[in-house]
Order: C-alpha cells, then sequence, then structure tokens
C-alpha cells in the first residue's frame, strides 16, 4: 500500500492535478453548504463547518507551495494557482505573501521574520494578521458578501464563507507558526516539529506540523513531509 501511494506522489504533474482537485472540492462543497438547509441542533452542521475549515487550509496550503515553486515545474503555471488559492482565502494577495514568506524562512525567528513575534498566543496571532491583511481585502470581502446576501441566506454566508476562513487562519497559525517556532528553538532553522503521526499530521495541518521538516527541505511539497519526517528526529 506505501508503495502504491509513493508511487501516486510521484507521478508527473501530480501537484497540478491535486491543486486543482482541492480547488475544485472546495468550490463545489461551499456551492452545496450556501444553500443547505442549516439545522443547528445536527451534528451534521458542524462536521460540515469543520470540513470547510480543513478545505480553506488546503487551499492556502497549495498557495504557500506554489511560493516554493512546488505545486508546478512550469513556473507561470505554479505561481497562477498560487494566486487563484490566495485570492479565494479572503482575497489575499500572493505576490505580498510570497515576499514575506521567504522573508520567513531567509530570517526566521528573528526581528526581520514578518512571522515572528516574542510574546503570548493572542498577541502575536494578532500581529500575525496585522502583516498580512489589508484594507484592500476588507473591501473585497464586504462587497463580496453584499452581493451574495442578495441571493442566499446570511446565514450560510458567515457560518460557511467566513467563519471557515477564520477559524483556518487559526489553524494555521497555532500548528505553522506558533508551535513550531515559539521559545526560538535552539536548532539550525529554530523550529520544531510535532511528535510523528501521519494521520493527526494531515488532519491537522496538511503535514505542516512537521515544521523542522519544512524549513529544512522547502522544496518538499506538502504531501510528501511525511517522507521527510521518517528521516528526520526532531
Amino acid at each position: 500500500m506505501k508503495k502504491k501511494i509513493e508511487f501516486l506522489l510521484e507521478l508527473p504533474n501530480f501537484g497540478v492535478w491535486l491543486a486543482c482537485s482541492l480547488i475544485t472540492t472546495w468550490f463545489v462543497s461551499l456551492f452545496f453548504l450556501l444553500q443547505y438547509e442549516i439545522k443547528w441542533d445536527s451534528p451534521l452542521t458542524y462536521l460540515l463547518f469543520l470540513w470547510q475549515t480543513h478545505l480553506y487550509t488546503g487551499i492556502f496550503i497549495t498557495a504557500h507551495d506554489a511560493m516554493h515553486g512546488t505545486v508546478s515545474h512550469n513556473s507561470r503555471l505554479n505561481h497562477n494557482i498560487g494566486r487563484i488559492c490566495a485570492a479565494l482565502f479572503s482575497y489575499n494577495f500572493y505576490d505580498n505573501l510570497n515576499k514575506k514568506h521567504h522573508l520567513h524562512h531567509r530570517f526566521v525567528a528573528t526581528d526581520k521574520d514578518p512571522d515572528f513575534h516574542e510574546g503570548g498566543f493572542w498577541i502575536w496571532y494578532f500581529n500575525f494578521a496585522k502583516e498580512y491583511i489589508n484594507i484592500w481585502q476588507i473591501l473585497l470581502m464586504a462587497i463580496t458578501y453584499n452581493i451574495l446576501k442578495l441571493f442566499l441566506p446570511v446565514e450560510n454566508l458567515i457560518f460557511y464563507w467566513m467563519l471557515p476562513a477564520v477559524l483556518s487562519t487559526f489553524q494555521l497559525f497555532y500548528f505553522g507558526t506558533y508551535l513550531p517556532h515559539r521559545k526560538r528553538p535552539a536548532n539550525a532553522h529554530h523550529s520544531r516539529s510535532q511528535a510523528k503521526n501521519h494521520l493527526w499530521a494531515f488532519v491537522s495541518c496538511y503535514f505542516f506540523g512537521y515544521h523542522y521538516e519544512h524549513h529544512d527541505s522547502p522544496r518538499t511539497p506538502w504531501w510528501k513531509l511525511y517522507q521527510e519526517k521518517e528521516k528526520q528526529h526532531f
């Protein structure tokens, strides 16, 4: 089974097919959920909310991988997929994200790292968010919301479109920034990794809890980070 999975991961353009699958699944899921009759007393309502949050996280992780050139060997296609994914994630601007993310890798856990902040979870999160949220995103989200609410239930827009994106930012920050870099670990990449558990690593943040491995091998796409974890011991 393991050999079959690794064979699939090595197929040409696997990253493009995976990115397209994630984008398509996100669109289909959102289209369904924006028209879904919400039943607040049903566990399914909240499971679907978590499902959509997980897809949002995957959309952002795909944009992140594009910043490292690992979605496609074709540079133009790679970055265009990254731009699409960044835009789907609450109108983030890919080129701005790309520039700051490479500063993070170059100056990890220093005062030149835009993702790093000395302090507790909340103050760090708000400083992190302040680096990436701008007025244009807020305006575009507001315009889109006001158009969509003319055709779709407001509670669906809030619960399945807006809130999953917000929760996803906490997921990405907690597993991909705060836990790996807090207290500035004393190793080559000032990063730590969660214990090896591939299922939890995928569910929690698409293997980005294996964060030392990501910094040690930034050209490894998210779907292969578990392989790097097999080699490392952090």
